[in-house]
Parts: C-alpha cells; sequence; structure tokens
C-alpha cells in the first residue's frame, strides 16, 4: 500500500516531468526571460517577483489549469514496485480478457483485408490526392462502393465477451449470491449504491437549481419560492459567474460549475476550459499536419470510418448534416500519434502490424492505425454532438481527441475502472435489481435481460438516443464529475420510467419496442427523481 506523502510525491514528479517536454514550458520559460527587462524586476528578490510576474499575467492560471488537466486524466500513481501493467489495469484476468478481445479484432481486420485483396496502408496516387483536397469540405457528397466492407465488430459483439467474464480467484460455490444468479455481467467488483451516489452526485438534489430543469418553460416560478436564492436570481448568479470562470480561466472552478448544467451560449467555451484546449497557433498547424497525412495515405480504417459514418450519423434526424466534419476529425484522428499516450492508462493496447515482408520482425513493426484505436459499428457518434458546440475543425479536433483520451476509450475496452464498461454494466444492473427487483425479475424471465436492450445506450454514451440538448446535458456532468458512472444511472432511470409499461411485456422484442424511442426524454428530472425520490 502506497502511504500519502509517498503518493503526493509520486504525482508531482510525474506532472513536472511530462510539462517538462510541453510547450507551456517553453512558454513560460520564454516569458519569464523577457519579465527580467522589466523595471519591476530586482535582482534581490528576483524568484518572488518572477512568480509575481506569471501570477499577474495569467500564466500561472495557465500551469494551473494543466497541473489539474494531467490529475484529471492520469491515475494515481502505483506502489514504485508493482509492474507498469498494473497502470494500465491492476487484476491479471481482465488484462488477459483484453488481450484475447485484441486478438479476436485483429483478427477480424486482416482476414477482411485479405479477402479483399486490400493492403491496411498504402499511398494515394497524386491525381487521386489533388481530388480528396479539393473535396476536403465536401467528402459527404462522395459514394464510395463500402458494400464489402463490414464493421469490425458492434456493441452486441462486445456485450457476449463481457457476459463471459469470469475471475478464476473467485469461487461462488453453490450457492450463487442473488446478484450474480441474476445478471449478465458475473464478476465481483465494487459499484456503488444509491446512498454513495447520492453522496458523489450531491450537486444533483431536488433542492439545488440545475440547468435542464429550471430553464424550462413550463416550470411555474412559484413552485421554487421557498428556495434559498430565486430561480431567475440564481440563473443570473449562475450566468454572471460562470462569465467569471471564463475571464479568470479557472479550469477547476469550471468544472464544479458544470456539475449544475451549462448556458448553451457558453458550453463550447466551458467545456474547451475545462478539458484544457486553448486552439492555439500550434494546434492549428498540427490539424493541418494530420489533414496532410491523410491527404497522401490511404489505410484500410478509412473505409470502416466511412461506412460507420454513413450506417450511423447520416441517418440520424440531428447529426446528418455534420457528415463531413465527422469524416474530416475522424480521419485525422486515425492518424493521431499522439493518442497513443493514453494506453499508459488504458488496459488496451495499441495493435501492431509489420512492413510487408517483414512479419514477425519487431524493428519493423508499426502501429496500424497509427493511433491505435480501431474504429466499430457507432463510433463516430462520439464526435457527432460535439459539432454542434465546434464549428472550426481544429477546436472540434482537439476537444473530441481530449473527450476521448479521457472518457470515450473506456467504453470500449475491459477494465475494472469505475468508469469502465464493466463496471457500469454491473452498476446498472445491480441499481435495477436492487431499487426495482419485480421489474428486473419479469425481464429476465421472458428473457429480455434489461443489460441486452441498455448496453448499446452505455457504450455510445447515449449519443444517437436522446435529443441533443438532453445528451449535451447528460455530458456536462460526465465532465462535471470526471465519471462516467451517471451513465448507469441514467439507464436504470429510463427503465424506472417505462416500469410500468415494461412489466406488460412478454418478449424481447417487445420490451425493446416500449424503450426504443428515448429522444423525448428530459434527463435531469429522470436523474433526480432516481436518485434523490427514491425510497432507499
Amino acid at each position: 500500500m502506497l502511504d500519502p506523502d509517498s503518493g503526493l510525491s509520486l504525482t508531482i514528479a510525474r506532472i513536472v516531468q511530462r510539462l517538462k517536454g510541453s510547450s507551456l514550458h517553453s512558454q513560460l520559460e520564454r516569458q519569464a526571460r523577457v519579465s527580467l527587462h522589466k523595471p519591476e524586476i530586482k535582482l534581490e528578490s528576483l524568484k518572488e517577483d518572477i512568480k509575481d510576474f506569471l501570477r499577474t499575467s495569467g500564466w500561472e492560471k495557465k500551469l494551473q489549469n494543466a497541473v489539474y488537466s494531467e490529475l484529471n486524466v492520469f491515475p494515481s500513481p502505483c506502489h514504485p514496485a508493482a509492474p507498469p501493467e498494473h497502470m494500465k489495469e491492476p487484476l491479471a484476468y481482465m488484462r488477459k480478457a483484453q488481450g484475447n478481445w485484441e486478438k479476436r479484432i485483429l483478427k477480424s481486420l486482416n482476414s477482411m483485408c485479405t479477402e479483399l485483396g486490400i493492403p491496411l496502408a498504402q499511398k494515394r496516387p497524386v491525381n487521386e490526392q489533388k481530388e480528396l483536397l479539393n473535396k476536403w469540405n465536401e467528402m459527404g457528397t462522395d459514394e464510395p462502393d463500402l458494400s464489402l466492407f463490414r464493421p469490425v465488430y458492434a456493441p452486441k459483439d462486445f456485450l457476449e465477451v463481457l457476459m463471459n467474464l469470469r475471475n478464476p480467484n473467485y469461487e461462488n460455490g453453490e450457492q450463487l449470491s442473488f446478484r450474480n444468479h441474476l445478471g449478465l455481467i458475473q464478476v465481483p467488483l465494487k459499484v456503488k449504491d444509491i446512498p454513495e451516489l447520492k453522496e458523489d452526485f450531491s450537486e444533483l438534489g431536488l433542492n439545488i437549481g440545475q440547468l435542464g430543469i429550471d430553464d424550462s418553460a413550463q416550470v411555474p416560478p412559484e413552485f421554487f419560492e421557498n428556495e434559498h436564492v430565486r430561480v431567475g436570481q440564481k440563473g443570473m448568479d449562475l450566468f454572471s459567474s460562470e462569465i467569471n470562470f471564463l475571464a479568470e480561466q479557472d479550469s477547476a472552478a469550471a468544472q464544479q460549475y458544470v456539475r449544475q448544467g451549462c448556458p448553451t451560449a457558453l458550453r463550447a467555451d466551458l467545456w474547451a476550459l475545462i478539458l484544457n484546449i486553448s486552439n492555439q497557433p500550434e494546434d492549428i498547424l498540427y490539424y493541418e499536419q494530420l489533414k496532410s497525412n491523410v491527404i497522401q495515405h490511404d489505410l484500410l480504417v478509412d473505409s470502416l470510418i466511412y461506412k460507420d459514418v454513413k450506417l450511423t450519423a447520416s441517418n440520424d434526424d440531428y447529426y446528418f448534416v455534420f457528415e463531413d466534419y465527422l469524416y474530416q476529425v475522424l480521419l485525422c484522428f486515425s492518424r493521431d500519434t499522439s493518442v497513443l499516450e493514453h494506453f499508459t492508462y488504458s488496459s488496451a493496447t495499441p495493435p501492431k502490424s509489420y512492413i510487408r515482408g517483414k512479419l514477425g520482425m519487431e524493428e519493423y513493426a508499426v502501429f496500424y492505425p497509427p493511433n491505435g484505436v480501431i474504429p466499430f459499428h457507432g463510433f463516430s457518434m462520439y464526435v457527432a454532438p460535439l459539432c454542434f458546440l465546434y464549428h472550426e475543425p481544429s477546436r472540434l479536433y482537439q476537444i473530441f481527441r481530449e473527450m476521448y483520451v479521457r472518457f470515450f476509450f473506456r467504453l470500449h475496452s475491459i477494465s475494472s475502472h469505475a468508469s469502465g464498461i464493466v463496471s457500469l454494466c454491473l452498476l446498472f444492473e445491480t441499481l435495477l435489481q436492487t431499487h426495482l427487483p419485480q421489474l428486473f425479475y419479469h425481464l429476465r424471465e421472458i428473457g429480455a435481460q434489461p443489460l441486452r436492450i441498455s448496453f448499446k445506450w452505455l457504450v455510445r454514451a447515449f449519443s444517437g438516443y436522446l435529443a441533443t440538448d438532453q445528451l449535451l446535458l447528460l455530458w456536462d456532468r460526465i465532465l462535471g464529475y470526471n465519471s462516467l458512472e451517471i451513465l448507469a444511472v441514467l439507464a436504470a432511470a429510463v427503465f424506472a420510467f417505462r416500469a410500468v409499461n415494461l412489466m406488460e411485456v412478454t418478449s424481447l422484442a417487445a420490451a425493446e419496442a416500449v424503450l426504443a424511442d428515448l429522444s423525448t426524454l428530459k434527463v435531469m428530472p429522470l436523474l433526480q427523481i432516481f436518485l434523490f425520490a427514491t425510497v432507499t
């Protein structure tokens, strides 16, 4: 066990090491040198004077935001004696299951490559490069023949893998527990109960103002008259305080604030502040370099991206207009080697390929795709909602990349992390079994296990299922709490909301029909009622 002081020292050392290689470090050095020529900087108090200069010129706040971002993204340090793979995933059977799942994905990709006789990567002919460059902003008009391509896997394939997960060190014996006997997820992970969730999500309480409820025109103002602050005044206070966060560029304060939601007009800037995205000239240049790489090289995964966008976002009433943006972002994302860094704290390992004729020779191994992420059916829906907020391609790209390496990668990799898909599934099943046991048992008896219906919602973080305004309110809270657990709570709340209808169904198809359309649901009332108005 790592004592707190040692853990803090390791965390500080790691953050210092990471920031030393960043552009922020070189900018801070440059500003410190510039400050030496200022008359207020005295030799006898040089250190303190430079600190004061960095504080008053806003650079200290940028450094604080960078440190806060690192703390949000990277896990707490392991014991120095722990092997490196423990940072990725502490449980050996989870690491093994993830490794086997990766082999299966790679086999599917390689077999498609062989069947179609298409190389994993090749340089585009010059005329093709020119054509792609000319139609970069209207790639949606292109209609390539994708009939022979198929998604490498879909969420339902992934669910089958999770259902077969077992801890070999855990023996249930003949007396199966109630939970293990009923649920599809059969691994003993610790998940939170309602009292713990109430404490964690205390800002969602019934007596606290929420954007997504209190700004609704249908809510009579007298309903909130007994609150400490009237809703109208509170809305003004919230709005002005949010302006302050933006003016002061305070990432931590902004993250705390969005737990109660964001005004629509300020959401884009607030999310960028929380994710520490500033869209500097070097960021724009980096995006242009990725674009250049797309223009020059054709990857097999490009066709998988095209296929996925055509099958999902292009057929969605909310997102079809963003088809061009989706191609631009996802094609650039597949080439971005900086994404590989997230594998240091992900249970997944980037797949490798070999230069032709050099199979098995490690010195000729390369990560494929370059970012290490093979897209699956529905992957483009992680990007689609962000297109409502960001219309400048390089900024949209940076926001998506940061959302992915902080949150979305956990939804398609096997791990024991509290925000990992296995824990989310188990949390959903546990909440439903504990608080709606009759419904859970009824659905199980008719062969309509609740997780078979809700799994696709969880994997996509509800993108493509909720109305966009409601989805953005949900994602406000993901960013605010730096956790995906709210997804499992909402999934359970949806079942609770439709419980009366679900008790009447007699088949999986009928249960799916009851839950087929979530576009009319209001996220915040559902979450509040389930967490704070349910008898526990």
